[in-house]
C-alpha cells in the first residue's frame, strides 16, 4: 500500500477514535458542541445509544488499524477497503439520515482513501 494511502487510513483511523470517545465517554459534554442542532435535553437519554455508536465506529478504526499489521500486501489492500467501504457507507447513510456534515467528515474521506488505495 503506498505511504498515501496509509496516511489517510491512519487519519480516518484516528477520527474514528475520537468519534468513539465522545460518543461513549464525552456524550453530554463534547456531543453537545458537536450536534448543535440535536435537543438538550435529549443529550442524556440517548447517552446508552452514543456509546452502542461509538463502539462501532471503534470496531472501524479497530479494522483500519488492523489492516497495517498484515503483510500480504493483496490482504492488507482488501481488508483497508473493506473498512473503508463500510466508514463510506456508514458516512453516507449518516448524511441521508441525520446531517450533510457528516458525508465530509466521514464519507468523503473513506471515498478519497478508497481511490488511493485501489490506485495502486
Amino acid at each position: 500500500m503506498s505511504l498515501a494511502a496509509q496516511i489517510l487510513i491512519g487519519f480516518i483511523a484516528v477520527l474514528h477514535i475520537y468519534i468513539l470517545w465522545f460518543e461513549m465517554f464525552a456524550w453530554t459534554t463534547r456531543g453537545r458542541k458537536i450536534f448543535r442542532s440535536f435537543p438538550k435535553e435529549l443529550f442524556e437519554p440517548t447517552k446508552p445509544m452514543a456509546a452502542n455508536q461509538g463502539l462501532y465506529n471503534g470496531f472501524l478504526a479497530a479494522g483500519l488499524i488492523w489492516s497495517f499489521f498484515i503483510s500480504d500486501l493483496e490482504w492488507q489492500s482488501n481488508v483497508a477497503l473493506f473498512f473503508l467501504i463500510c466508514v463510506a457507507v456508514a458516512g453516507i447513510f449518516g448524511a441521508i439520515t441525520a446531517s450533510r456534515k457528516i458525508f465530509f467528515v466521514q464519507a468523503l474521506p473513506a471515498l478519497i482513501a478508497i481511490f488511493v488505495v485501489t490506485l495502486g
